[in-house]
């Protein structure tokens, strides 16, 4: 069995070596440790990385980890690479909001509350991996279905879904 510092550096190089988010599962899998070691030690590792002037952090995100930059620094990492667009559109933004609080949702779904063709904004989002393909409705035409993705989630600094801000009082997407 591994010591407690060995179980530690095996976190930190997993979460360093995986560009997403780890499961607790898997790191449970990938050690062979108790989940209440795994537990005790991620609390342990988090409080380590997660204080001022640390250049990076673990976040807890969807029952695992993802180990990322400290946003303190972000003004750094902007002037090292090279501008890339990571606005979306207002468009995009709706359609987004909408998949986000009605998924899985079909695309002539998102269309009928919209109003207005999506396939190519759905294709971007798509892209972005900020959305998924979540399987097909059992329907007729079997229309594929959509839901947000992880990176979604770390793009707009949410846990889970259940961050998401409560729609106002009236407003219903679905």
């Amino acid at each position: 069995m591994l010591m407690r510092d060995e179980i530690k550096g095996a976190i930190e190089a997993i979460l360093f070596v995986r560009t997403g988010r780890v499961g607790l599962d898997e790191i449970i899998d990938i050690l062979e440790v108790p989940l209440f070691d795994v537990i005790d030690i991620m609390q342990e590792i988090m409080a380590e990385y997660n204080v001022p002037g640390k250049g990076l952090m673990i976040k807890e995100v969807n029952d695992g980890y993802v180990m990322c930059s400290n946003p303190e620094y972000s003004d750094y990492l902007v002037k090292m690479a090279e501008p890339q667009k990571k606005r979306l559109t207002p468009a995009a933004m709706e359609t987004l909001a909408i998949i986000a609080y009605s998924q899985p949702i079909t695309r002539a779904e998102i269309e009928r509350i919209r109003g207005v063709k999506s396939e190519r904004i759905i294709a971007n989002l798509l892209e972005k991996n900020l959305i998924a393909e979540a399987g097909i409705k059992a329907v007729l035409g079997r229309p594929t279905l959509y839901e947000t993705t992880e990176e979604f989630l770390r793009v707009f600094g949410l846990v889970s879904l259940k961050d998401l801000p409560p729609l106002e009082e009236g407003l219903d997407v679905v």
